[in-house]
Parts: C-alpha cells; structure tokens; sequence
C-alpha cells in the first residue's frame, strides 16, 4: 500500500533545488511580502479577458511507493487567440530587472514547470507553454522568457523532483506512522481531570473541529498548558490539524510548553517541536550580520541544509535551543534560520508572539495555505494587547536625520541632502501643527514624509551595502532600521491609528500609535484551523474578546479555580492610596503590610507590589524604620536575570521568621514566577494597577469614548485589573497551596471593582 504526502509546489522545489548562501540584504521600504502582492497584482492587471490569475492547481502522482498529491496556486494563466496556453509565474525584486537572467533561476522555473505538468495533465494537453516573469517593485519595469515543454518532459522534470525529495519523504512517512499510532494509544496524562480541565479541553477540541476561536479565562492550577495541548495533539492523530503553533509572551511559559510535550513523551507519545530563539541569542557570531563574506554559518546554508534537517529529523523529537545549536555547529548552518526550516517540518511550533503577530517579524513560511491546517494556542493571551500594540506603532525623531545629515556632509551628498529634507520637513511640522502646544495629534499620516523617507532607503541602502567596515555603518544602520520599521507600519494605517506630533526644545517626534490591535489581530488569525486564547486574567471577559479580534460568533469560556476556597483567605483595606493621600496613608499602610506578613508565622515570605517605584520607595522607608528586623528585598528598576533570580531563591521553603519582597505591578515578578508551597504565603497588592496618567492614554481613552465603549475603562480600569489578578495569582498554585492576600485601596470595595474580581475572591473580609 503506498503511503500518501500532500505537499504544496513552493516547499517542494525548493527542498529540490535551493543551495548558495544566506546573504540577507537591506530591504527598502516594507517586508518583501507587502510589495510582492501589490507586484503581482500590477502584472495581472494587465491580463487579457480570457486570461486568469491565482488558479489552483492540483495533482495525483503514484511514484515509488508513494502516493503524492501535490497542490499550488499559478499567478497566470494565459490564453492567445487561438486558444493555446502560457502558465505565468511572476516574481518581484526590490533591485529593479536589467541585471536578471530570466532563464537563470531554476527553483523558479521548477514551480513554473511543475505548473505546466499538472494543467497539462488535467487538460489533456501533449505541450504547454511556461513563462516566468520578472517586475520590478518600484516601476513599470518587467522581464520575462517563455518555454514550450512537453507533457513527457514535465513528467520527467516531475520525477526528478521527487526521487531529490524522497529521500527526506520516507523517512518523513515513516515518523508519522508511528506519530499517528501513539497518538492514538495516548491518555491524558494525569490520573484524573482538575475541575475544568475536562471542560476546557473539550472546548479546545470543539473549537478545532468547527474552525473558530475559544477565548478562555482559565484560573492559575487549572492546568492550561495540558489542557490545550492535550486536545490539539489529539487532533494531529486524528487529521483534523497538521501542526500546533504555541505563542507566548515570555521566556518561562514557552519552558512550560516544551515540559508539556515532554510529559507527553514520556507517556509515549511521538511528535516533533521546534522552539524558536530570538536571531540575537542564537547567533554564534559577535556581530549578527547575515552575509556569506562574514560568517561561515550563512555562507553555503543552502548546499547544507538538506543533511542536516534530515539528520535531527532521523535522531530528535525535541528542536529546543540547546539541541539546535549542537546541531547547527555540526552541520554549519545558521541556527536561526535552521530554527525556522525545522518548523515547517515539526509538528508543534513553540515561539513568540512577535513571529505570529508583527508584520516585521512574522514566519512568511506559515502562508494562508498552511495555517489553514494548523492551531493557534495564544497562552497569557491578556498579555498580547499591549504587544500589539507596540508591535503595530513606530516613531521617528528629528534628531536622528539631523545628525546623519552632518555626518554625511561631504561624504555622500544623497544621503546628506535626504536627511536635511527630512529635518527641514519635521521643522515644518513643528511650526505649522504644534507652534504653542506641546503636542497635537491627527487622524491621517504624513503623506510627504513617506515620500521623503523611500529616498532615504533607497539612497542608505546603496551606501550601506557597499561601506559596512566604515566607522559611519552603525551610526547610520540603526536610523535606516528605526525608518524602514516606521514605513512598514505606515502601511498598516487606518481608523484605529493615529498620528502623534510632540516637541520637545528642538526636538520633534511623529509617533504612529496603534489605539486599537483588534483589526490586525483578527487578520492575523483568521486562516487558522482554531485559534484558542487563554490566561488567567481574561477579566472582563467582554473586553479582551474585543481586543483580541474577537466577533459575536467565536467562543468563550469562564472556569472557576479547581482549588478548595478555604485556602485563600481574602481581605480587603478601603484605604486611598490615591496621590494625593499617599503621605497621609504611608504609616498606616505600613502597619497593614506588616500585619499581613506576621500574621503567616513560619509561613512568612510574603509578596508586596506597588503602583509605581516611587510608592513604593515611600513606603520602603516607613516600613523599615518601624520594622527594622523584618528583611525586606526590593525590586530594582532594571534587573538582569541573575539579579532577579538571587531575588527569587530568598522565598525559600521553611524561612525563619519573615521575609517581604517589595515589587512593581506590573512588572517582572508580578508574573510569570512559581513560588510554590511555603516560599510564599502572603501577596499585598496597593493600588487598582491604572496606568500611569499620560498624553498617549488619554488619547486611547478618547478614541474608545468615540468609538461607543467606555474610553476610561478600556484605557485604565481594565489593564489595570490584569495586573492586580496577575499579582495575586502568584499565590496558590497547587491545590496544597494556602495563603493570605491583601487588597489595599478604597474603590475595590466600588461595585465596579467587585464585579471584576474573580469569584475566588469576592468571599473577603475587610481590614
């Protein structure tokens, strides 16, 4: 029985043919994807009316042992007056076509040809004609060539493909037999559910089956990681889904997501993960620069890559960093890029959310395509809007193109004369927009200053590529990258933008803030098989569905803690800790904190977590002075990770006396960490967590008053709620787990406040 391989065209050929270097040049402007389709678009608008564009295509073929069906889309497929057909395959390049050899790319021509076979099959045809054509991005400019092929050569030029391909395929088939079999004899891993573990997993996998989004509030100990895993491998074994992609906001719960899959294994099941690092930390160079000249890992990545994916394909299941660096080295390849080529061939990817949600980052490898036969888990999903937004806003400052303009004066006079155009244009926007206030804003970006910042690319790249040992090269690189990134979210420009104009002395900032993520995060994930987002925090539950490009027709879910409510015992103190009563407070709320610590006995390290570093310095100084033998550690304001974990390790099991660590909300050890049993048995937490009054929040509290919601709590009384449910959920993490935990601020004794607390909480009693 022969085994059977669905794979589209693109990946085909080119595990076929590619070879050379990794030589990673500037890009001007946007990403290659944003100008490849507005190209191709400009090609095919120039189609005759019996012409078509973007025709799918597919094939049977039965070749040794396998059955291949292969599928892909053409750009072109053109018709002459007599009937007879061309497939068109158009490619765009950045650097104009004069220099192109049109005959010369053999991946390209291999899709065309491919092409050519399975029209030709399907239609009958004993020849057809294939073009590949080239255009230009910036221009009118095309260069095309045409060849006639027969069915038989196709067919030829077909099988050569494959026998290259197969060598990978069997092993590749032979893996997944024994996936799909341990899958299938695979349990829940646990000898029985938590309360709502078997809900949520159940939903994971409704959510899969009828392709729509789950948006989860899953309390801390329900168990989250397993229960959306569990339910996605299950639909790898039963061909619902080919692949599980797991985003995360940090470093810890991606580590949670690899011990998930591990704990899979080791029930036995068989699947292969890829973790994806950031390019920065995985680069075996001092400097990370990805040119064949500079570093031997880029240079003939391609003539080696093969080898060594089948090599860790054949030895491991688990693409972590440490095994894809070993793995690289032995093979020299770029470990990065080798991360991203394992993932097309893993069935679970494990990454960040930039590498699914930022246009400047985003895996091109997961096309329209393939995301529909994967799942989306977004794990800490409350932290996803505020990275969207970063991730969707840019700025640019005045002083950046003032100082290039000096520095080029008299060495290169078209990028010297560009800068200036810029600084000259920004001081025009200074005084014609912004003359008495400090700021302004408006609902449309500067037309002119994209215009002005194309010739800046275009005239940086040209020096850049050519002047990379100058002493110049890096002053000049991080002002191209910080332009080249601003034009990339100019393209992404709407109603839920907007233009931010500030000075200050001679300084002017044109800042693009995204407001509202909702409409880019609903593209983003539109074409996933499923798409599950779950946290602890997602309160209210209405307003993250919104957030999150959520619609009326996707699902959402509310559990309860699995753990008993007896080991939580809740307090409240209706103190204003508003700025204004903060020095009134201090003493009192130094009291409370102490009592709150003492009151653990044996059990006595305690968290407290504060509005803002100020207060927090406030009330340290209280503290101490009227409790001088209680040790107190404090957060410092930039802690490097050996830093933060001598912080850590001080929450030990079985401390004498009490321990309280002071920290921010908000910040890094209000989440993320897992001090369980004794290491922690009381969290005090000051403050609602609103953000911080600034112009940029009162301009997101006015756009969401316009749009109908209500502008202040979607600007300040949501986000803040997050970080209150993320610090207290630091807590209880096991269901032997006990504590105390503090509330201290007059409006959550408010109806309003009552309502967002989880229903853990709301048994309290006031202090």
């Amino acid at each position: 029985m022969s085994r059977e391989i669905r794979i589209s065209v693109r990946p085909l050929v080119e595990y076929a043919f590619r070879s050379g270097s990794i030589d990673a040049p500037l890009q001007v402007k946007n990403t290659a994807l944003l100008d490849g389709v507005k190209t191709h678009q400009r090609v095919q608008g120039q189609y005759g009316v019996n012409d078509r564009k973007e025709v799918p295509l597919e094939c049977t073929v039965e070749y040794k042992d396998f059955t291949f069906q292969i599928e892909g889309r053409c750009d072109g497929l053109l018709k002459d007056e007599e009937g007879k057909v061309t497939i068109d395959e158009i490619k765009s390049s950045q650097r104009g076509v004069g220099q192109i050899n049109a005959e010369g790319n053999e991946v390209h021509w291999a899709q065309a040809k491919l092409y050519g076979f399975m029209y030709a099959k399907d239609h009958g045809l004993e020849d057809i004609a294939v073009q590949v054509t080239y255009a230009d991005v910036d221009s009118d400019e095309i260069k095309s060539a045409k060849k006639v092929f027969t069915l038989t050569e196709l067919e030829m030029f077909l099988y050569k493909v494959l026998d290259e391909y197969i060598k990978f395929a069997s092993v590749k088939a032979a893996y997944e037999e024994v996936r799909q079999a341990s899958v299938k004899q695979l349990n829940f891993p646990f000898a029985e559910y938590r309360e709502g573990q078997r809900k949520l997993a159940a939903s994971v996998y409704q959510t899969i089956l009828d392709k729509k989004k789950l948006y989860v509030k899953a309390p801390t100990g329900i168990g989250k990681t397993i229960s959306t895993v569990f339910p996605a491998v299950k639909a790898i074994g039963e061909e619902k889904i080919s692949k599980v992609v797991y985003v995360t906001a940090k470093t810890i719960t991606r580590t949670v997501a690899e011990e998930t899959f591990d704990l899979l294994r080791e029930k036995g099941l068989r699947m292969k993960t890829c973790t994806i690092t950031a390019k920065d930390k995985v680069c075996f160079k001092e400097e990370t620069i990805c040119q064949p000249d500079y570093c031997e890992f880029a240079d003939g990545y391609y003539d080696r890559i093969n080898g060594a994916i089948l090599d860790i394909f054949e030895n491991e299941d688990k693409y972590d960093r440490e095994t894809i660096e070993r793995y690289a080295r032995k093979h020299t390849v770029c470990p990065f890029e080798f991360s991203l080529d394992l993932s097309m061939v893993a069935d679970g990817i494990i990454c960040d959310y930039n590498y699914i949600f930022d246009p400047r980052v985003a895996l091109r490898r997961l096309s329209d395509s393939n995301r529909k036969n994967y799942t989306l888990l977004v794990d800490e999903a409350h932290n996803l809007v505020d990275r969207a937004r970063s991730m969707y806003s840019a700025s640019l400052n005045k002083s950046d193109f003032l100082s290039v303009k000096r520095l080029f004066t008299g060495k290169d006079k078209g990028i010297s004369t560009v800068a200036g155009e810029i600084n000259s244009y920004l001081l025009k926007l200074k005084k014609e927009e912004i003359p008495d206030e400090r700021y302004t804003t408006r609902q449309t970006k500067p037309a002119e200053l994209e215009e002005l910042l194309e010739g800046f690319l275009e005239a940086c790249e040209a020096w850049l590529l050519e002047n990379r040992g100058s002493d110049l090269y890096e002053d000049l690189l991080e002002v191209y990258f910080n332009a080249n990134n601003y034009m990339k979210i100019c393209r992404l420009y709407d109603d839920h933008f907007i233009t931010y104009l500030e000075q200050f002395k001679s300084e002017v900032i044109v800042k693009i803030l995204c407001l509202n993520p909702s409409r880019l995060l609903k593209e983003y994930t539109k074409n996933y098989r499923g798409s599950v987002f779950f946290s602890a925090t997602l309160i209210p539950g209405h307003y993250y569905k919104d957030m999150l490009g959520g619609t009326e027709d996707d699902y959402t879910l509310a559990l309860t803690s699995p753990f008993d409510k007896d080991n939580l015992d809740v307090s409240i103190a209706g103190i204003s800790v508003r700025y204004k009563d903060r020095e009134r407070t201090s003493g009192k709320i130094a009291d409370l904190i102490y009592k709150t610590v003492a009151e653990q006995g044996r059990k006595g390290n305690s968290l407290v977590f504060f509005p803002s570093y100020q207060y927090m310095n406030l009330i340290f100084e209280e503290f101490t002075e009227k409790y001088p033998d209680v040790p107190v550690l404090v957060q410092e304001g930039s802690m490097n990770e050996e830093e933060r974990e001598r912080f850590l390790q001080e929450f030990k099991s079985g401390n004498e006396g009490v321990l309280a660590g002071f920290a921010v909300l908000g910040g890094i050890f209000s989440e993320g960490i897992d001090l369980k049993g004794d290491r922690l048995g009381g969290v005090v937490i000051i403050g609602t967590g609103l953000p911080q009054f600034n112009t940029e929040q009162e301009i997101m509290k006015e756009y969401f008053q316009t749009a109908g919601k209500n502008g202040y709590d979607y600007a300040y009384v949501y986000p803040g709620i997050s970080k209150v449910l993320q610090a207290g959920g630091r807590l209880i993490r096991t269901e032997t787990d006990t504590g105390t935990l503090l509330l201290i601020d007059d409006r959550f004794l408010t109806p309003k406040y009552q309502q967002l607390l989880p229903a853990e909480w709301r048994d309290f009693r006031l202090r």
